[in-house]
């Protein structure tokens, strides 16, 4: 059993990790797509970031959960 906790908190990190790295790639793009002028671009990638950075806070904190699913 301690063995399946390890693994799953392992995964959590993992994933926490990802999405982090996730959000501030989509932002450096967002940057990016600014300085050549692609406004549409920069707004879908500062949305990708912010959805990102909105799971990785949901997911850490599982009593917000169920009120973030039923809003979208």
């Amino acid at each position: 059993m301690s063995n399946m906790m390890r693994d799953s908190q392992i995964m959590a990190q993992t994933r926490d990790e990802n999405l982090g790295y996730m959000s501030d790639m989509a932002l450096e793009l967002a940057q990016m797509a600014e300085d050549q002028g692609l406004a549409t671009l920069a707004y879908l990638f500062r949305m990708a970031a912010l959805e990102a950075s909105t799971a990785n806070s949901v997911l850490t904190d599982p009593g917000d959960l169920p009120e973030q699913m039923t809003s979208h």
